[in-house]
């Protein structure tokens, strides 16, 4: 197999499960366009815990970790088979850093939202590694780097997240226009990404008041850092689709890869969900 990208996916809301639209059909898009992956090894903002760990399970369940949405969603299944090799792999490369296989998560919203609209078929093996809270940024992106030879082993290595992510400050109504700081960030970041300046990405917290607004929590900035540290000097950058939603969510997917087209300036044009 050539090399396959890696892609950080802006998920947004749970409801995005329910919904046909501009992100739910770039995702499907994406997903054909690229070879067809022997497993996805997925880094959700949705599962933090106390030191590194693993799905390592042969059948992991759909988790369904939302309150107050539609019951509906608490019907979606996502059954693709879990695959305990890579889980192995994962933690052979991770080493010296200690990573213990979990065999009670599953597919937590961050992960099956998406790969439901991409890979509606379930067919791909799926692993999901968790975020250490207690790890720094700079750590975060370190370990991405030591996951970087999967792209070559035919490995899809996908985070799922939001740069911009403020659900205290968003607005649900229509035609929001994006808060001033929340784009400042969303440029900064992007331009930062497009001149493959990681550096500035890992220490977003230099962008001051704009970054305090953008990422509150940390939880949805951080699978972007394992994005990028398993980026590779060539890779294309695509930023597909890019825009706000309520005002502080910034639902941009990011694709790294020889089948990305570069895109940019990233950010000056900035569309407002409807």
């Amino acid at each position: 197999m050539s090399r396959l990208p890696t892609i950080f996916f802006g998920h947004g809301s749970p409801v995005i499960a329910l919904q046909q639209n501009e992100t739910t059909r770039s995702w499907h898009a994406l997903a054909r366009a690229m070879q067809r992956p022997r497993a996805i090894l997925c880094i959700s903002a949705h599962w933090l815990t106390r030191g590194v760990q693993v799905t390592g399970q042969d059948r992991p369940p759909t988790i369904h970790d939302f309150v107050g949405f539609p019951r509906a969603l608490h019907e979606f299944k996502y059954p693709a088979p879990g695959n305990p090799a890579l889980a192995r792999r994962v933690r052979e490369l991770l080493t010296p850093v200690p990573v213990s296989a979990d065999h009670a998560w599953g597919f937590d919203h961050g992960c099956w939202t998406v790969l439901m609209k991409a890979w509606p078929e379930a067919g791909i093996p799926v692993v999901q590694l968790s975020l250490d809270a207690g790890r720094s940024a700079a750590e975060h992106y370190a370990l991405g780097r030591k996951l970087a030879p999967l792209r070559d082993e035919g490995v899809l290595i996908m985070g799922t997240g939001n740069i911009v992510h403020n659900t205290q400050a968003l607005d649900r109504r229509e035609d929001v226009p994006v808060h001033p700081l929340a784009l400042q960030f969303s440029r900064a970041i992007k331009a930062a990404i497009l001149d493959d300046e990681p550096k500035k990405v890992v220490d977003f917290a230099r962008l001051g008041k704009a970054a305090s607004v953008a990422v509150p929590t940390p939880d949805h900035f951080w699978p972007l850092l394992y994005v990028l540290g398993a980026r590779h000097p060539d890779d294309d950058v695509a930023f597909e689709p890019d825009y706000f939603q309520y005002g502080t969510i910034d639902m941009t997917t990011i694709t790294l890869g020889s089948q990305a087209a570069r895109r940019g300036p990233a950010g000056v044009e900035v569309k407002v969900a409807r």
